[in-house]
């Protein structure tokens, strides 16, 4: 999923840490993502904890798609900043999944972000092939 996902890739989102039903991601904020309060725009902040969701989401290797997102900033992260978003499953039933994401910039809590999955048909590895 990394290899294709040119939105994260762009951004300078590192994938570091996956497993099932949960993700770590982290990405350094750049003179490029600062607004005009000298803070790292708000944007960016929620593409960083939307692509922890989503590693999240699909880490069950089922698609799943995001069905409705909130964040709640907490403080701001500056210029030369790393976040590091982290993702945990709340809850995963039938289709519908419930995650929520933490961004930090290193001890300080910038964001709360809390998404709802639902989940398509098909997988990312696709089916095994048959031996026979």
């Amino acid at each position: 999923m990394f290899r294709k996902d040119l939105a994260a890739r762009q951004l300078g989102i590192q994938l570091i840490e996956i497993a099932p039903g949960s993700a770590v991601m982290r990405m350094a904020v750049t003179r490029e993502m600062v607004n005009a309060h000298d803070i790292c725009h708000g944007g960016f902040i929620f593409s960083l904890a939307d692509t922890a969701f989503a590693y999240a989401c699909n880490s069950h290797d089922v698609i799943a798609v995001a069905q409705h997102c909130a964040i709640t900033y907490l403080n701001p992260a500056r210029c030369g900043d790393t976040l590091t978003a982290a993702a945990t499953e709340v809850a995963l039933r039938g289709r519908t999944g419930l995650y929520d994401v933490c961004v930090t910039a290193g001890q300080t809590r910038v964001a709360e972000f809390r998404g709802h999955s639902r989940r398509l048909d098909g997988t990312h590895l696709g089916d095994s092939p048959d031996p026979g």
